[in-house]
């Protein structure tokens, strides 16, 4: 794993989904103005929140999908794109996680609705859980103890850090808990879950690029969403389109919006490809974390003890992965050398045996897909 890479997608991530969110707040809670509204007393002309956000989200999935379509072409991979769609078992995976994917996202939503803060905040955090789970149940992937114990760290810092930190009132969600509440929130985290292992194993069976599943993907899931407004008794795309013609200024927000999230989906598509999801949901799951770590010594914000022991869980947590990882690598290392050595000596002594280019270029690639993995 290049340290560079490594950090180009952290910080990748990290700028343009900080400015996504920013410019979904934006959106979501900013009351918008007609073009001219001098007359205060008629409510017509009061001014409006936008509220049709599966007409934002497909929006953004059409943006993602015309990004990606740009990037393949100026990258000279025509040929790639042409075929992407050629495979029909393929693009049946592909619209099987995109539904997933796009049914997901309402049952988070909705949760939000029926529970209070802190299981708000435990299934924001335990995302990495799943995601294991998943690719266990489904593909029967397994992974060393290590990850158990990395997965464990990350969670418990993450989750405490949060829980430990003051939260205003509004943003205290439910009262209490119910157990619809929590049942929903189970589903959204089982089909993240289930969406980051199908999408390593379509990565891994297919060998696509992240930028051929982010188009794949978006066109898949903007067309579901289309399909869904399409519906007569569903009435959000008409209203939406209205929306934007009387209130015009809400068409260059939702279209920056629609922008840095396509921007951030090119890295998010390019450390799938790359390092895989359980890389990829450790970076999401720790950037709230990171970003308040900033604040406090970019603002010299205050922390509790609690909370410094919970950044201590999780920079333990990314010490033993990394530890790990580079342990692993020089055993593989060793190993080569090793190999080497001995080809070295059967030469030397007239007892090698000859072997393919073919059976050498598979025992490569065997190293480096176990060092991927590991």
């Amino acid at each position: 794993m290049s340290l560079i890479k490594v950090i180009f997608s952290i910080t990748g991530i990290y700028v343009c989904f900080l400015t996504w969110g920013v410019l979904q707040e934006r959106v979501s809670t900013t009351p918008y103005n007609k073009i001219s509204n001098n007359d205060n007393d008629d409510p017509s002309l009061k001014p409006q929140r936008f509220r049709y956000f599966i007409f934002l989200n497909m929006f953004q999935s059409f943006t993602a999908s015309i990004v990606a379509l740009f990037h393949l072409i100026g990258t000279g991979n025509k040929d790639i794109l042409i075929n992407n769609f050629k495979d029909p078992h393929l693009l049946l995976r592909y619209l099987q996680v995109a539904f997933i994917q796009t049914i997901g996202s309402p049952f988070g939503y909705q949760s939000l609705k029926h529970i209070d803060y802190p299981t708000m905040i435990l299934g924001k955090s335990c995302k990495l859980v799943p995601v294991m789970l998943m690719n266990f149940l489904l593909y029967r992937k397994k992974f060393p103890l290590y990850k158990y114990v990395v997965v464990f760290l990350i969670t418990l810092g993450v989750s405490g850090f949060m829980l430990l930190q003051p939260v205003s009132e509004k943003k205290r969600g439910a009262s209490s808990n119910s157990i619809y509440g929590i049942l929903l929130l189970s589903v959204s985290l089982l089909m993240d879950g289930v969406t980051n292992a199908t999408q390593d194993q379509i990565f891994h069976k297919y060998k696509v690029t992240g930028q051929q599943m982010m188009l794949s993907m978006n066109l898949f899931s903007g067309t579901l969403m289309f399909g869904w407004l399409l519906i007569p008794w569903n009435l959000e795309l008409g209203n939406a389109v209205a929306f934007c013609l009387e209130y015009p200024a809400v068409i260059k927000d939702i279209m920056l919006f629609s922008l840095c999230g396509a921007l951030g989906q090119c890295f998010i598509f390019y450390s799938l490809q790359t390092f895989g999801s359980f890389f990829l949901v450790t970076v999401t799951v720790t950037r709230k974390l990171f970003t308040m770590l900033l604040s406090v010594f970019w603002f010299d914000h205050r922390l509790s003890f609690g909370q410094w022991v919970a950044v201590a869980c999780v920079f333990l947590g990314i010490a033993l992965e990394a530890f790990v990882k580079q342990m692993e690598k020089r055993r593989l290392e060793k190993n080569f050398e090793m190999k080497e050595k001995e080809k070295g000596l059967s030469n030397k002594n007239g007892y090698h045996k000859k072997q393919s280019s073919s059976e050498n270029t598979k025992i490569d690639k065997s190293w480096k897909e176990k060092n991927k993995q590991s």
